[in-house]
C-alpha cells in the first residue's frame, strides 16, 4: 500500500544489511571454499565434471519430513484468484465482514455499491481494515468469546465511494471505519460462528475519549492551545494482550491523517514521524484536529503513534495509552513474562530503516498491579543494536544514557519522540520491522517485510535492495530481561521463490507453544500467489501453505481458541476495495463491494490448526 513506501529516517546509523555482510561474509567464503575444494575432488574423479551448489528448490525438496506439518498444502497453482483458497484437509468460514452490526439487530451495510453507510450507522458496525486482534474466552469455553479486533485504515475510495470527502460527514464516516471493535462471538449449534448479543460489545474510533497514562501524561508535548480532550485511535495495526485480561491495538501510520490547508513548515521532530503537508484521507479540509498549520491544534499529532490499552470487559473504560511504550509507528506489542515475573514488551517500527524496540517493567507485574500500578507506567524502553559477530544490545532510552544527554529535556520528551532518542542511542535501521513472536526456547521472531531502498547490506538486513524480507530470531539474555542477545536469520524469501513453499514480504507472524511459526504476507507475492498464510516448522524449516486470499489483498491477524482447534485470521483490503477484482465475501460476479473479514479456519477432523 502507498503508505507502507515512506522513508523518515535519514540518520547515519549502521544499517542492518552492513552487520550482515561482515558477519557472514567469512562464513560464506568458508563455505565456498569447501564447496570448491570437493568440487575439484569429486571432479578429478568423475572427468572433470563441475559439482554444483545445491539449489534452494533441492533443500526445500531434501527437508520435507516434518512430524508437525501433517496437511496438504495449497499448490502454487491453487493459490491465485478473486476466491480463498485453503488446504484440503481443512475447511473456512466468513465471519464479521466490514459493516457488519456490532449488536444483532443494528444497521448493517452488506456491500452495496450504490450505497455506504452514514456516520453514525458505522460507529455501530464493524469498521474495515482488519487487522490485528485476539480472542478472549468467555469462561473456559472455546466455543464463545470476546473478539478484539484492529481497524487499520480504509482508503476513501472504499470507504465513502470517492476520492476525497466532501462534508463533515464523510470526514465523520471514515473515522469511524478506523479504530477498533470488541464483538461478542458464539458457535452455534450447527457449527457455525455468529455474533451475539453483548453487554461488552463496543466501537472504539477516531472520536472516542482517550486518557494517557505513564511518564508523558500531562506533559507539554501532549497539551494543545485548543484545550481539547484527547479522542481517537487511528491506523491500528497488529496488537498485543497482557497476562491481566487487556487487549493492547497499536498505532502505525497515523502521520497520513494530518494534513495543512495553510502554510505549515515541519520541525525535525514531525519530518522524522513523516508529517507532511498533503494526506490521504482529507480530514483536515473539515476537522481541525487534523490540521498542522491551526495553531490552536499543535501537539495534536504527538497523541497518535502510542500501544493503546483496552479492557474487554468493561465497555465503560476510556482506552489508556501508554506513553513508556514510547511513540513510534507501532506495529504489534508482544507480550512475555520473563526472569523475576517482569512483563517485557517486544515492538517494531514498521518504517524502511526502523528499529526493533523493548520495554521491560520495573517489577514483578503481579505485585506491582497489587499496589495500583500498571506493569506499563515504570520501566525502561531500549532499542536494538545488531552487531557483526551476531550478538546484540538493548541500548537505553532514557536520561542516563550518555548518548540522549543534552539532547532532551527529560523523559517525556525522550518517550514522544522515541524515534529522534533511538536515532542517537546509535540503533540499527531495519528492512521495515512488523510482527514479533516469542516461540520455543524463549526464541524471539521479527519479520522484516521488505526494503526496496537498501543500497548496502549488512548482517541483520542480508539484502541490498530487499524487495521481498525475511525473518530475524535472537535470544535475550536474562530470560527476555537482559540487555544483551544473540541473533541469527530464520528464513530468506527470496530463497524460497520457484518452490512450493514461495513467499515475499512476511508480516504477521505467531509462534504456537509446539514448534510452528504461522507466517502472513502483505505484498507482491512471487510464482503467481496471493497474500498468504504458511506455517513453518522451526527446527526444520519446512515451509507449508495453509491458506491464500483473494486478489489485491493482505492476510493478516491470528489468534486462536484456547485449545488451538479454531483460528481466527483476516482478509483485509480484498481487491484493494475494487469490486471488478473480487467481490469477497459475496459471490463472486454479484457486483458488491468487496469487504474486510475475519476468516474462521478448522481442520476438518477437529484437530489443532496447524497440524
Amino acid at each position: 500500500m502507498i503508505h507502507d513506501d515512506g522513508r523518515s529516517n535519514y540518520s547515519n546509523n549502521r544499517p542492518f544489511q552492513d552487520i550482515f555482510k561482515a558477519r557472514f561474509s567469512r562464513r560464506s567464503m568458508l563455505q565456498k571454499s569447501m564447496m570448491l575444494s570437493a568440487a575439484g575432488f569429486i571432479g578429478a574423479i568423475a572427468g572433470n565434471s563441475v559439482l554444483k551448489p545445491s539449489t534452494a528448490a533441492t533443500q526445500v525438496a531434501q527437508r520435507r519430513t516434518s512430524p508437525l506439518l501433517g496437511f496438504n498444502a495449497v499448490t502454487l497453482a491453487q493459490g491465485n484468484g478473486p476466491v480463498p483458497s485453503i488446504s484440503s484437509d481443512y475447511q473456512y468460514q466468513v465471519l464479521i465482514p466490514w459493516g457488519t452490526p456490532i449488536q444483532p439487530g443494528g444497521p448493517e451495510y452488506n456491500g452495496d455499491p450504490n450505497t455506504r453507510p452514514t456516520a453514525d450507522e458505522q460507529a455501530q458496525q464493524i469498521g474495515i481494515g482488519h487487522d490485528g486482534m485476539w480472542f478472549f474466552p468467555l469462561g473456559k469455553n472455546n466455543d464463545h468469546g470476546l473478539l478484539a479486533i484492529n481497524h487499520e485504515f480504509g482508503i476513501n475510495e472504499h470507504v465513502l465511494g470517492k476520492a476525497d470527502p466532501a462534508s463533515l460527514e464523510d470526514v465523520r464516516l471514515s473515522q469511524h471505519a478506523h479504530g477498533a471493535s470488541v464483538v461478542e462471538i458464539k458457535k452455534n449449534n450447527r457449527g457455525v460462528w455468529e455474533v451475539v448479543r453483548s453487554n461488552y460489545a463496543r466501537r472504539i474510533h477516531a472520536n472516542t475519549p482517550m486518557a494517557f497514562s505513564g511518564p508523558a501524561a500531562n506533559h507539554p508535548l501532549l497539551k494543545t492551545a485548543a484545550g481539547n480532550a484527547p479522542k481517537g485511535t487511528i491506523n491500528n495495526c497488529s496488537n498485543g494482550h497482557t497476562p491481566w485480561g487487556t487487549y493492547l491495538t497499536c498505532e502505525e501510520n497515523f502521520n497520513t491523517y494530518f494534513g495543512a490547508t495553510g502554510e505549515w513548515t515541519p520541525t525535525e521532530a514531525q519530518a522524522r514521524y513523516g508529517l507532511a503537508s498533503s494526506s490521504r484521507y482529507g480530514w483536515a479540509n473539515y476537522d481541525e484536529r487534523f490540521d498542522l498549520s491551526k495553531a490552536a491544534y499543535k501537539n495534536e499529532e504527538n497523541r497518535f503513534g502510542w500501544v493503546v490499552e483496552i479492557d474487554p470487559m468493561d465497555p465503560n473504560q476510556a482506552p489508556v495509552k501508554r506513553t513508556a511504550l514510547g511513540r513510534f509507528k507501532h506495529e504489534g506489542a508482544e507480550i512475555v513474562v520473563g526472569r523475576g515475573g517482569r512483563v517485557v514488551c517486544y515492538m517494531g517500527d514498521d518504517e524502511r530503516f526502523d528499529y526493533i524496540y523493548k520495554f521491560v517493567s520495573a517489577n514483578n507485574w503481579q505485585s506491582m498491579r497489587a499496589r495500583g500500578i500498571s506493569p506499563f507506567d515504570e520501566g525502561q524502553l531500549y532499542v536494538a543494536k545488531f552487531n557483526d559477530d551476531g550478538s546484540g544490545e538493548w541500548l537505553p532510552l532514557s536520561m542516563d544514557n550518555p548518548a540522549l544527554q543534552g539532547k532532551f529535556q527529560d523523559q517525556a520528551e525522550i518517550l514522544v519522540y522515541a524515534r529522534l532518542a533511538a536515532d542517537a542511542a546509535g540503533a540499527t535501521p531495519m528492512d521495515r520491522p512488523e510482527w514479533i513472536t516469542v516461540g520455543t526456547e524463549e526464541n524471539v521472531y521479527c519479520a522484516l517485510t521488505n526494503n526496496s531502498r537498501r543500497t548496502e547490506a549488512d548482517a541483520a538486513n542480508p539484502l541490498a535492495p530487499n524487495p521481498d524480507g525475511h525473518i530475524i530470531r535472537w535470544q535475550d539474555s536474562d530470560r527476555h530481561v537482559g540487555t544483551t542477545f544473540t541473533w541469527d536469520i530464520f528464513a530468506i524469501a527470496q530463497d524460497t521463490h520457484g518452490t512450493e513453499e514461495s513467499f515475499a514480504s512476511p508480516d504477521g507472524l505467531w509462534a504456537d507453544p509446539d514448534g510452528r511459526l504461522f507466517i502472513q504476507t502483505d505484498g507482491a507475492q512471487k510464482d503467481g500467489l496471493n497474500d498468504q498464510l504458511l506455517v513453518a516448522d522451526t527446527n526444520t524449516k519446512e515451509i507449508r501453505r495453509l491458506f491464500t486470499g483473494v486478489t489485491d489483498c493482505e492476510v493478516t491477524g491470528i489468534t486462536v481458541t484456547p485449545e488451538r482447534r479454531t483460528m481466527f485470521i483476516n482478509v483485509q483490503h480484498p481487491g484493494n476495495g475494487n469490486p471488478a477484482t473480487t467481490n469477497f465475501p459475496a459471490p463472486q460476479g454479484s457486483g458488491m463491494v468487496p469487504r474486510d473479514s475475519t476468516v474462521v479456519i478448522t481442520r476438518k477432523d477437529g484437530g489443532i490448526v496447524g497440524s
